[in-house]
């Protein structure tokens, strides 16, 4: 007992020095980037549980000893430790950590962490977006991932682009991939409407955080009847909790047009004519020396405004940004203006149980396109001609022919074939678009006071967008039917969508297992209205075109389960029932499942500790995903079409002896067994790292089987009521491989330096197209139509082939290797060379397109390039078979000349030969895309107000042996394309 006491008393003594040993730490945690409070922070003794968190303001207090290392983590940043050494009131600065923010991947109906992702996707975050002065959501990512190419529309500014995943999978119907922004699943193809230009131009592009691209079906399933094109998922920048941050973009942009097509100069027009020409032709030459080409373009000013408020109460993030953008485009009167209005809103109640989250994007645009007929006929009209003439009016030089009109009034009409005066096309014609769009959702996330592993969702959300496109033409316009003509068109579209979900997620010990199983409903529903209509000099409607209000409807239930065995083996599996209101009942639901597996071999006990494999992860992946976007919206149902007045049917007189006219009306073309396109997808993956991920990648081989095709072909004779239809009829094969890499040679405090770089290879080919369902018809389905002549095709569908390849004869040369003008090879032997000797020559999709990137920071420097190409892809080059032949020139049944491209002087051919392979050429092409140079100057404009200038210069050079002015035209048919300028950019950015 005695023993006892005296360990008591000695405890009692020993206490207060206990208490003198130890300390009050006190300090503040902020972001290293804003400056700001970081409230939440976690700062523990380490090796102990004594820990707090910081408060709203981000400041904590927590007893310490000397010698205690206290360890800072936060979700987002890296851990920060420092030595407990009596310090007073500390500053901690922590920085972000972007290998932890791209942990976390956007995927259908959820997130999950890359690392245990079982489908072929990649995430593109916006501090690797492209640089310069781009307005929409693709130009961000172009060249950035394997299996995803765009290619641009041309150089307008806001210009739409041309984009697939994986090469698309249909014929007929549409291959655009579905795109979700913000849990908003958008219309074919980004919705777009009258009066805009890009459809993903409506989303300020400095508001996206991260773009994520789900590619194999196991990904993509979720999404069932929309997801066989891929899937593009857009998130938009969210607020932090503390103080208001303030972020301002801003940058000006100068365009200038790096190449002409290739025509013959004042001069060698004027030898042409004189050579080659009659004494009529000869008379019609001019003495003026026009380049019209450099008549019609100019040096392109633009800016691009954005500024951006961020902050957060406890409970409540907020971020909102207003933007502003006014670009010229390289031809004249062409602009592109827009406002934008982005906001979200995030509320946290009942102790973080339930979430409330609120997004808006609205924008305005305001266009003036300018005529791109202008383009064409700046190649092809006589530059010996002079620009303006105003001897009868018409204020610009135009080809005149008699005067049938009215010959009292002694004007004589324009000459009926000929050309258009490029500048008179510009400015007499006006064509100008305004577009309002808004795309907003609420969703609602619950989790469960009783079970809190299972929480609700409900997100209800919409996507409204109404546009007009308008336009007149001058009154001294010289063609007579379109003086003081007018055009108005209108078009609303409006898309709600309801997702009601519960997802249940929960960890098993004792199997060593996690459970995340989804299962919920899909409502969606397009709504489409277009009219148009003319009016009169007072504004009076007096001609009231078509008009149209058409409703497609979309439901699904969907389930998906993940399974994760010892943080090894990952088994995802995925069902969705969709219906959709374009089908009978009969065929109007279809299912698509999907499975996959993922083995993180890196986590086996035999990688665990090794120096060299950081990561390791093997992916397989099957599914389904269906097909029903194919324009029309009633396919297959019976409609009625009322005629006009002009086809009115007399059946006889009123009593008053006047006749009596009935309006019939005319069957819709319709078919009652269309169903389902299917595509079936196999996905193999690895996804690796090297030496502490210094060195990531995946790879990916994937096939993909699209069957019962939705393609628009002739009717057989006789059978229903319109010459061609939609029908169910052809199968196509989809091959690839895709690699992509990332190495950082150096990485350290004072340099980083990163090289990335992707390649795809893929094939496609038809292997069934067929009307009667045949096994062994092979089908020709002309597509491809080109300039020149009438009803000219160069391109076609064919089993065996790949889908729009050439379809041309082969072109004889002679001993100097110049074409022979009409010889071709009579392929079939038969001695005489007529539509049964074309042949497949080539197509225009690559054997395999690539980009390479890289990007360096030094202290304060940051610079960084991206280049892409393809090969094996090829172009008909429409510019040199339309405007390349004598009789093009000097044209004999008419009273005007036109210019002629360049290459008539090396084929000398007298009449158009339009089915030529000569016109097939090779448009392989390497491109420098970007390069920027930044400096920061890190509290510039007081402590945590930070600036950062930016250089930039967009479609540097290009490598190509293309002959015409760029290798890179969607479908592969080239024929005026608006050049792509090359743009340099000074950029301003500010953060307080």
């Amino acid at each position: 007992m005695k023993t006892i006491y005296n360990k008591l008393l000695f405890l009692v003594l020993l206490f207060p020095f206990s208490i003198l040993a130890q300390s009050t730490f006190t300090g503040t945690v902020l972001d290293q980037a804003s400056n700001q409070s970081l409230p939440g922070v976690n700062v523990v003794v380490e090796g102990t549980q004594n820990g707090t968190s910081t408060d709203f303001d981000g400041k904590f207090s927590l007893n310490v000893k000397k010698g205690d290392v206290i360890v800072f983590s936060y979700i987002g940043y890296k851990n920060y430790a420092v030595v407990y050494a009596s310090q007073k009131d500390i500053t901690i600065v922590l920085q972000e950590d972007s290998s932890q923010l791209n942990e976390v991947v956007v995927i259908g109906y959820g997130s999950v962490k890359k690392k245990d992702a079982t489908g072929a996707l990649s995430t593109v975050s916006s501090e690797d977006f492209n640089r310069g002065p781009l307005v929409s959501a693709d130009q961000l990512i172009q060249g950035k991932v394997s299996g995803l190419q765009i290619i641009n529309g041309g150089g307008a500014p806001g210009e739409g682009a041309q984009i697939r995943i994986r090469s698309g999978s249909s014929l007929s119907a549409g291959n655009d991939p579905l795109y979700v922004i913000d849990g908003v699943p958008l219309d074919t193809g980004g919705g777009a409407v009258q009066g805009g230009r890009n459809p993903l131009s409506v989303i300020n592009q400095n508001d996206i955080a991260s773009m994520t691209i789900l590619k194999d079906a196991s990904a993509t399933a979720i999404y069932g009847s929309r997801a066989s094109n891929g899937v593009i998922i857009i998130t938009t920048k969210k607020g932090k909790s503390g103080d208001m941050q303030v972020n301002y973009n801003a940058n000006f942009s100068v365009g200038q047009i790096t190449d002409y097509v290739d025509v013959l100069s004042a001069k060698q027009f004027s030898d042409f004519v004189m050579a080659k020409g009659t004494v009529a032709q000869q008379g019609l030459l001019g003495t003026a020396n026009t380049d019209w080409q450099k008549e019609i373009y100019r040096t392109a000013l633009g800016t691009d405004h954005n500024v951006s408020f961020s902050g957060g109460l406890e409970n409540l993030n907020y971020r909102a940004s207003l933007g502003y953008s006014d670009l010229n485009g390289i031809l004249q009167k062409d602009n592109f203006q827009r406002v934008t209005l982005n906001v979200n809103l995030l509320g946290k109640f009942f102790d973080n149980h339930l979430k409330v989250e609120f997004t808006n994007k609205t924008s305005s645009n305001k266009n003036n396109y300018s005529e791109r007929g202008a383009i064409g006929a700046a190649v092809s009209f006589d530059p010996t001609q002079q620009i303006y003439d105003d001897t009868y009016g018409y204020d610009y030089f135009q080809w005149l022919g008699s005067d049938t009109s009215n010959p009292a009034d002694g004007i004589p009409d324009q000459e009926v074939n000929a050309g258009r005066n490029p500048l008179s096309l510009i400015n007499q014609k006006t064509n100008k678009g305004l577009q309002y769009r808004s795309i907003g959702n609420v969703q609602f996330d619950y989790k469960l006071h009783f079970l809190p592993e299972l929480k609700a969702v409900a997100n209800f959300g919409y996507d409204y967008s109404s546009g007009k496109g308008y336009g007149f033409t001058d009154a001294n316009y010289v063609v007579l039917g379109e003086r003081n003509g007018n055009y108005n068109n209108l078009e609303e579209k409006k898309n709600q969508v309801m997702d009601l979900y519960l997802n249940y997620n929960k960890t098993f010990d004792a199997l060593s297992t996690n459970l995340d199983f989804t299962g919920g409903y899909n409502y969606q529903n397009f709504n489409y209205i277009n009219s148009s209509f003319t009016n009169d000099v007072i504004n009076n409607v007096v001609n009231q075109g078509a008009s149209s209000n058409e409703t497609v409807n979309l439901q699904s239930i969907f389930a998906r389960a993940i399974f994760s065995i010892a943080d090894k083996y990952i088994l995802t599996g995925s069902i969705r029932r969709d219906g959709s209101s374009r089908f009978t009942e009969e065929n109007r639901w279809g299912n698509f499942p999907s499975a996959a597996f993922a083995w993180k071999i890196s986590e086996e006990g035999f990688l665990r500790d090794n120096k060299v494999v950081s990561d390791l992860k093997f992916r397989a992946s099957w599914g389904i995903t269906g097909q029903q976007e194919i324009g029309k919206r009633y396919p297959t149902t019976p409609l009625y079409l009322n005629s006009t007045e002009t086809a009115s049917y007399q059946i006889g007189y009123d009593a008053n002896g006047l006749p009596i006219y009935l309006q019939p009306y005319r069957p819709q073309p319709y078919n009652l067994n269309l169903k389902w396109e299917e595509t079936k997808q196999l996905n193999l993956g690895l996804d690796f790292g090297l030496f502490d991920n210094r060195i990531t990648g995946s790879a990916e081989v994937y096939k993909k089987n699209s069957s019962d095709l939705i393609v628009f072909t002739a009717n057989p004779q006789g059978v229903g009521f319109s010459n061609a239809d939609f029908y169910n009829i052809g199968d196509m094969e989809f091959k690839g491989v895709e690699l992509s890499m990332d190495v950082y040679p150096v990485k350290n405090e004072t340099v980083q330096w990163r090289v990335g770089g992707n390649i795809t290879f893929q094939d496609a080919k038809v292997t069934k197209l067929n009307l009667i369902q045949s096994a062994d018809s092979e089908g020709i389905i002309d597509v491809g139509g080109i300039s020149g002549g009438t009803g000219n095709f160069v391109q076609n569908h064919q089993v065996g082939y790949s889908p729009n390849s050439f379809y041309v004869f082969e072109q004889v040369y002679d001993a100097a290797g110049a074409p022979v003008e009409g010889v071709y090879v009579d392929r079939n032997k038969d001695d005489q060379v007529n539509e049964n000797d074309l042949y497949r020559y080539k197509k225009p999709s690559a054997d395999f397109y690539y980009g390479f990137n890289t990007d360096v920071s030094y202290k304060n420097f940051d610079f960084s390039m991206s280049w892409r190409g393809s090969y094996g892809n090829y172009n008909y080059n429409n510019v040199y078979s339309n405007f390349g032949s004598v009789s093009t020139a000097l044209p004999g049944n008419g009273n005007y000349l036109q210019n002629a491209s360049s290459n008539v002087l090396e084929t000398n051919f007298f009449t158009p030969q339009y089915s030529s392979d000569y016109y097939v050429q090779d448009a392989s092409f390497v491109r420098l895309d970007n390069v920027t140079l930044g400096y920061s100057f890190p509290d510039a404009l007081g402590k945590g107000k930070n600036l950062r200038l930016t250089g930039a210069v967009q479609n540097v050079l290009v490598i190509t042996d293309y002959k015409g002015i760029d290798p890179e035209v969607s479908g592969g048919i080239d024929n005026n394309l608006y050049p792509r300028p090359r743009t340099y950019t000074l950029g301003l950015n500010v953060n307080f």
